[in-house]
């Protein structure tokens, strides 16, 4: 199978960007393709683990599982352990095993979070519920879980256990605790790390420390590679809460306004509704007690959550996590793994989908 062109091709290289130089490199972005061309040969290593992971001897399984891969992400994650590992010292292959567990367990939290979400769109394409309804995209999430779960038992490394068993359930308890405040309406900007460290962080972190575990024994080196993660996780969903309001949905692959129409409450508008005289907060606050929110409710939040600095906030906070993030591995000699990592910072901050 073909690397998709994402993974293609070369483009200028940029200049060696220190730490505190994090703002200046935003405007240097390199895009997938330059990031991923120190990994190229390890990439394909890890797809081969990937494809052969979601095989069956049932027929539907392989039809849906096929889709998936056709219409694959970013594959964010496995990247990152793939990068960490080589900036830790050298993959083997428990580090590409370890990157298709990632992306599994991913791609399964994905499917479910599609049918709990009544989502229509995934990655630019019809998402797989609504393709083969609810019943078949719950089972098939159930097979990748158990698929990855395999993957991670064949890894033989009790360490690596440890950490995505307790990853899988921060996984889950973080959806959970957004959910139980959209009723409550009690989110505040606390809670909101706390769980989004739950729902994104903590499998970004994740995805980085198995590259560590996999390819050095050392503690400093999977500390370090948990704090970048983490901290990438943190701007990285963020990024994402400003997409499903600012974001276009031709460009996300997703369906914009959904987390907003859910009353899935994000941090430009927490930072918003605490910043607002009373008469503008009283609408927000209508407004998102309207049941079936227009296309004109979500502008008018819009208005509101811009005129009052939600937005510059959130980007902000990114900026903040996003320096902490490349601070964690300064320490590391540079090479071109190193500085894939902190280029995957300034893509995170850049992207548009």
């Amino acid at each position: 199978m073909k690397l998709v062109s994402a993974y293609l091709g070369w483009l200028k290289e940029i200049n060696e960007i220190k730490k505190n130089d994090y703002i200046d490199m935003k405007n240097d972005l390199n895009t997938l393709k330059d990031i991923t061309a120190p990994i190229f040969e390890d990439i394909k290593l890890f797809e081969a683990e990937l494809r052969d992971a979601l095989k069956s001897e049932v027929r539907l399984v392989n039809t849906v599982g096929k889709y998936i891969l056709r219409h694959k992400g970013k594959h964010i994650r496995p990247i990152l352990t793939i990068l960490s590992a080589r900036v830790c010292g050298k993959p083997c292959l428990n580090s590409y095993r370890s990157a298709a567990m990632i992306e599994l367990l991913h791609i399964a939290t994905l499917i479910h979070d599609d049918v709990v979400d009544d989502a229509t769109t995934r990655r630019g394409f019809t998402s797989v519920n609504r393709i083969w309804k609810n019943k078949v995209s719950v089972l098939m999430g159930d097979f990748i879980l158990s698929k990855a779960l395999i993957n991670l038992v064949g890894i033989k490394d009790f360490e690596a256990l440890d950490l995505i068993s307790q990853t899988a359930e921060k996984l889950s308890s973080g959806e959970i605790l957004q959910i139980e405040k959209s009723l409550t309406r009690s989110m505040t900007e606390k809670i909101y790390y706390d769980m989004i460290n739950k729902k994104t962080a903590s499998l970004i972190s994740t995805s980085c420390e198995l590259g560590a575990i996999t390819s050095s024994k050392n503690n400093a080196d999977r500390n370090n590679m948990r704090i970048f993660g983490e901290n990438l996780g943190m701007a990285f969903q963020i990024k994402d809460d400003l997409f499903d309001i600012l974001g276009n949905e031709s460009k996300t692959g997703k369906n914009v306004g959904a987390d907003v129409k859910k009353n899935m409450i994000t941090l430009p508008l927490i930072y918003s509704y605490s910043n607002l005289k009373k008469p503008e907060s009283r609408l927000v606050k209508k407004i998102l007690n309207i049941k079936n929110k227009s296309k004109d409710d979500i502008k008018k939040l819009k208005q509101l959550i811009n005129s009052s600095g939600g937005f510059d906030y959130a980007k902000q906070k990114i900026d903040e996590f996003s320096n902490q993030a490349i601070e964690a591995i300064s320490e590391y000699p540079d090479s071109a793994y190193r500085q894939s990592l902190i280029d995957l910072v300034a893509f995170n901050s850049n992207r548009n989908y």
